[in-house]
């Protein structure tokens, strides 16, 4: 028979991995990272937050407890996009500049990129230099008016987020 610790390891280690890797999450957000395992996840958590693995500033569930200082939103921000093809992800973990975030699905690499307003030409210009595999780009932009001046290719979509997670994608014609 399998105890309560076994039974629960891999989602306890997937957790843990993930705010480790991206230091503040919401529970909304790790709901939707680990879909379908909604009572699981929120025993967890709690359970983590007891044995002092996580810390909890509502709403936050943090890697340690002075990350509410030190958040980087534009990851935050980018977790949200993430979260919204975790259904066709195999891996993902956060990206070096400009990419945020990284992940495989359906046999192509991806990258969640944020472009800050003002900065639309030095990260078009990085992009457009990447490697001979060039990854397929989830642009995250502050407002929708930035998309007509960027110009990177294989972009699948571009997307202004919130902080609650609400966005809407765009596509250039």
């Amino acid at each position: 028979m399998k105890t309560r610790a076994q039974i629960y390891e891999r989602e306890a280690a997937a957790l843990l991995r993930d705010i480790s890797m991206y230091q503040i999450l919401t529970e909304k957000q790790l709901l939707r990272l680990h879909p379908g395992k909604d009572d699981k996840i929120r025993n967890l958590l709690t359970y983590l937050v007891k044995q002092g693995r996580i810390w909890w500033e509502e709403p936050y569930y943090c890697a340690a407890p002075d990350n509410m200082g030190n958040v980087d939103w534009t990851l935050f921000a980018a977790v949200w996009v993430l979260a919204d093809f975790i259904g066709q992800v195999e891996y993902h973990s956060i990206g070096d500049f400009p990419a945020k975030t990284i992940f495989f699905a359906d046999s192509e690499v991806y990258e969640i990129v944020y472009i800050a307003q003002g900065r639309e030409v030095l990260v078009t210009r990085a992009l457009k230099n990447s490697g001979e595999q060039p990854s397929r780009y989830l642009v995250i932009v502050d407002s929708a008016e930035q998309i007509e001046a960027l110009q990177i290719p294989n972009v699948n979509g571009y997307c202004p987020v919130s902080l609650k997670g609400d966005m809407e994608y765009y596509r250039k014609e």
